[in-house]
């Protein structure tokens, strides 16, 4: 069965609308021409940002996968005192967004410059992406398999080795592409600490130059990276089974004593969530205390705010209307079109934000002036960018909202309009809602496409924090940084609760 014209149309203009990023790098390596654009891409600054970048990675995210890996197990298989405690303090850094951790540790530190300070940071920000999933994996392990191992002769080092790390394999190698992403992507961090990388350069060369060259091409090789990313994921991830036959053991997993280890395991876990958490919000108490009543500008912030919500709310209803036909077809639905509408999305979601405001800006100044700088290529934006926040509730809401209910509706005389506003939308509410708010918490506290593509006057809360961190006074940008976090806190617990739902926690 094949999707109507009714259907076909909008999903395939909202794919083709996600291949401007990719289209624009092509374009760009085209029309600056191949001999120009290799002299452009083999220069030594090209070599300089692709040192960083592979440091960066290879050192942040083997850290996150232990810490994160460490403090899941900890957590979820052992008799650690204060178990239900610790999991969502380590759920807690997400609300964090990473270049106010990094404000957080540079007037902290103001000396923390370079690569050591961007791993430190990009590590207390994203290992949580690590961290949800492998302890939802480990709630649901079936401890069949453990008893087995151990009762041929493996002790429990072995039993970890042997039986529960294959199993999180899943959990790591997405949860490790999520954060090597959010590297490649992150801008206000690491500008921050003055670590370059290619988006920090890109951001560079476009203040200096505008919609220069030079400035497309390096946008080239951070695409490439990206992609590059996303294969090495798949391949790595493999075809592997890890699905157990059948309801298994309803059991749980039976703590494992710590004993003489409760005190080191303690530690590592205070200390963690003393980093991660404990900086960020010691920093913005002592700037709220240095700069007093005078720094809360009711007017300003509540004109951020105000712009901030509005934004966000919009994105996030624009981005729900847009991902339900796209769910409806994924899912109601199967062959070449459904995957290619999917994929499509998903693919141009990994790509940074400054590639999609570079893109949008050079066809709006090229072809649709009009459009520059307005609330509406904005609003686009954020689409192409968080569509899949979306995408992802309503596809699950949709696969649980039972046919045959629309089905009996249908018979009993009512319209296909009827059927969905008295069936489906009732039955895909929470999902679409739940997809709203991670929407609208990654647009409100999204710095880098603001900052490029926002209106004339316009002034987010992000916009503010770094207008202020920017011209180094630090107390002025706290309450910015505060409300941003207490915007974040709500979808952040949310994202726990539902890591502990699928988990049967």
């Amino acid at each position: 069965m094949r999707p109507g014209p009714f259907l076909t149309v909008p999903v395939t203009l909202l794919a083709a609308g996600t291949l401007i990023p990719l289209g624009y790098v092509v374009w760009s390596f085209a029309d600056t021409g191949w001999d120009r654009a290799y002299r452009l891409v083999a220069r030594q600054r090209v070599a300089e940002l692709l040192g960083n970048t592979a440091a960066l990675l290879l050192v942040t995210v083997p850290l996150c996968v232990v810490l994160a890996v460490t403090a899941a197990w900890l957590v979820e298989r052992t008799d650690l005192p204060g178990r239900a405690w610790w999991a969502p303090v380590f759920a807690a850094p997400l609300a964090v967004p990473a270049f106010v951790n990094s404000y957080a540790w540079v007037t902290a530190i103001p000396s923390a410059h370079g690569l050591a300070p961007a791993v430190l940071v990009a590590t207390l920000s994203y290992f949580p992406l690590i961290y949800l999933p492998a302890a939802a994996t480990l709630r649901r392990l079936d401890p069949a398999m453990e008893d087995a191992a151990r009762s041929l002769g493996s002790g429990s080092f072995g039993v970890f080795f042997r039986v529960v790390v294959p199993q999180l394999r899943l959990a790591v190698l997405g949860g490790g592409l999520l954060i090597a992403l959010h590297l490649l992507a992150e801008y206000g961090a690491f500008a921050l600490l003055r670590f370059d990388t290619f988006t920090t350069a890109i951001f560079e060369q476009y203040q200096s130059t505008f919609a220069g060259a030079a400035g497309s091409m390096l946008a080239g090789v951070l695409v490439l990276c990206c992609l590059v990313l996303l294969i090495a994921e798949a391949g790595a991830r493999g075809n592997a089974r890890y699905a157990r036959i059948g309801a298994g053991a309803p059991r749980p997993n039976p703590p494992l004593r710590l004993g003489g280890y409760t005190v080191p395991a303690l530690a590592f876990l205070g200390g963690l969530a003393a980093l991660a958490l404990g900086v960020p919000i010691w920093t913005l108490a002592r700037w709220l205390r240095i700069g007093g009543a005078a720094i809360w500008s009711i007017d300003d912030i509540g004109n951020a705010l105000g712009q901030t919500i509005g934004l966000s709310a919009a994105a996030a209803a624009i981005a729900v209307i847009a991902a339900f036909p796209v769910a409806w077809v994924a899912v109601r639905y199967r062959g070449p079109l459904a995957r290619a509408v999917e994929g499509s999305n998903y693919v141009t979601s990994a790509l940074p934000g400054i590639v999609t405001a570079l893109a949008l800006i050079t066809i709006s100044i090229r072809y649709a002036r009009p459009l520059y700088q307005t609330v509406p290529l904005v609003l686009f934006a954020y689409v192409l960018m968080f569509l899949p926040r979306a995408l992802v509730s309503l596809r699950a809401g949709l696969a649980q909202a039972p046919i045959a209910l629309e089905e009996a509706s249908r018979s009993l005389g009512r319209s296909p309009a009827a059927t969905f506003a008295a069936i489906t939308a009732r039955l895909t509410a929470p999902a679409a809602a739940s997809g709203a708010a991670l929407v609208f918490v990654a647009v409100a506290t999204e710095l880098t496409a603001t900052l490029l593509l926002a209106p004339t006057g316009t002034r987010t809360l992000s916009m503010r924090f770094w207008s202020w961190s920017s011209e180094l006074d630090y107390a002025a940008a706290a309450p910015y940084a505060v409300i941003m976090v207490l915007l974040t806190l709500p979808v952040t617990y949310l994202l726990f609760r539902q890591s502990r739902k699928v988990a049967g926690g």
